[in-house]
């Protein structure tokens, strides 16, 4: 079965092939990279994921995902989406990352949904799913998380504190056999999934939770 075919069967009637969204330009068999998240806000850790994986994975570009909200979060509403795209879009400038919220317009908030959404969208595109070692510790934790796994490769990079539990997580145990070596990366987007690779990269604390603290706390001297 293609992997088109099988995407199909994930969550049929979920709205998938929606007019009202719109993605970035198609960019024909590009290897992309797609970065998921609030981005409530976006910061230098987002860009050094991205810039990471652009150049160990040999990506055209990395897409950023702003999401309406994040179902496995309990915290408070997040910013309004075309704010956080806004101020994600400065943040960028002119790097090779394109910032898109087009999940608005999706019948479902899950990861799952989304990215069996782009493949049928942009059949040709090489997508890779990039997330940080925290997420990797807790993917377990998400819709049909196996199924992800079979749907495109996925690029783990790393983050303080999270590597050793990322590697003992769940995800990671159950797809070990998957995982290839760190100095193969580059040829991570032409393999065919569940494949996937944990990248060492220079680490950064910022979060968008500590970033919103800082923010909320009133001036002390």
């Amino acid at each position: 079965m293609s992997a088109a075919a099988a995407s199909r069967r994930l969550l049929p009637g979920a709205g998938f092939g929606s007019l009202a969204a719109s993605l970035p330009p198609d960019t024909g068999d590009a290897a992309i990279g797609l970065l998921g998240g609030s981005f409530n806000p976006a910061h230098a850790a987002h860009v050094e994921i991205s810039e990471t994986a652009i150049r160990r994975l040999g990506l055209a570009r990395v897409w950023w995902l702003v999401t309406p909200g994040n179902p496995l979060k309990a915290e408070g509403a997040p910013a309004p989406l075309d704010a956080r795209i806004a101020a994600a879009r400065r943040l960028v400038g002119s790097r090779a990352i394109t910032v898109t919220g087009f999940e608005r317009d999706l019948s479902s908030p899950y990861t799952i949904s989304t990215l069996t959404f782009l493949r049928q969208r942009r059949p040709r595109a090489r997508f890779v799913w990039l997330m940080g070692a925290d997420c990797l510790a807790e993917f377990h934790r998400w819709r049909q998380w196996r199924e992800i796994m079979t749907l495109m490769p996925i690029a783990v990079v790393d983050r303080p504190g999270w590597r050793m539990k990322a590697l003992s997580s769940i995800a990671a145990q159950s797809f070990a056999a998957q995982r290839i070596p760190e100095y193969e990366a580059a040829v991570l987007p032409l393999l065919r999934p569940p494949a996937w690779v944990f990248l060492t990269a220079p680490l950064s604390d910022l979060s968008s939770t500590a970033i919103r603290a800082r923010s909320a706390s009133p001036a002390t001297g």
